[in-house]
């Protein structure tokens, strides 16, 4: 039995699931698979997003056609994308070294732009320099974007200083604000409601003026604590 399941979600899209709980062993192989297939991209292909836990490809059902099966007519659009991907799973996917450079973030964790530290520290019985320690020990996989155009789900937060996102969320919160849910922690590129536990605020643009997006998927982010002197300083910039 293969270890994935994979659907069609439309009568153009496709999706590979691996299953189970976030981990980055399983994220490994979203984004070996996703190498794999934007290597061995097929005429037709539109898009091909990365999740936690699967891949979904996109297409254009009569480029497909045209391009692949128009001299062969032997199987449907679908079941020639579905074993396209599943090929790429078991012929390329092993062939595929992930990059392990870092991106370093700058992040303020001074009181007055992490709304919550206080009460993350309060909620896990330690002190607020011990939320700062843990947040910035731990390298974090970018797993996937969404929510908003930049927004990077990292993971996964040391267990110490896990915390679910309030009930209601906040009407604004401003971008660069750095947040933690669960064991995920995250950067608001643009000012949005939202009920992260805001912990810190980097004077980093996540997205640049051609909407160039900084933290990409499969990328890995380290957080480094400034004063709120240095914080300021850098926001004027």
């Amino acid at each position: 039995m293969p270890s994935y399941q994979i659907y069609p979600i439309s009568d153009q899209a496709v999706t590979l699931d691996f299953g189970g709980p976030i981990s980055l062993e399983t994220n490994d192989r979203v984004h070996m698979l996703l190498a794999a297939l934007i290597k061995n991209k097929l005429a037709g292909v539109t898009d091909i997003i990365p999740a936690y836990n699967s891949v979904t490809v996109a297409y254009d059902y009569m480029t497909v056609y045209q391009c692949q099966l128009k001299n062969e007519n032997t199987v449907p659009v679908y079941t020639f994308i579905k074993n396209w991907i599943e090929n790429n799973i078991s012929q390329h996917i092993n062939d595929i070294e992930l990059s392990k450079s870092e991106i370093i973030i700058p992040v303020c964790y001074d009181k007055c732009v992490a709304l919550d530290i206080e009460s993350v520290a309060e909620q896990h019985h330690i002190c607020i320099e011990k939320v700062i320690e843990l947040h910035t020990a731990k390298t974090y996989r970018v797993f996937m974007n969404g929510f908003l155009p930049g927004f990077a789900y990292m993971g996964i937060v040391d267990p110490a200083i896990q915390t679910p996102r309030h009930q209601s969320p906040r009407p604004l919160v401003e971008a660069g604000s750095v947040g933690i849910a669960g064991v995920q922690t995250g950067i608001y590129p643009c000012n949005s409601p939202g009920g992260w536990q805001i912990i810190g605020k980097t004077p980093l643009a996540l997205m640049d003026k051609n909407e160039s997006i900084l933290l990409k998927p499969g990328s890995f982010v380290k957080f480094n604590a400034i004063s709120l002197f240095e914080f300021e300083k850098l926001n004027q910039q």
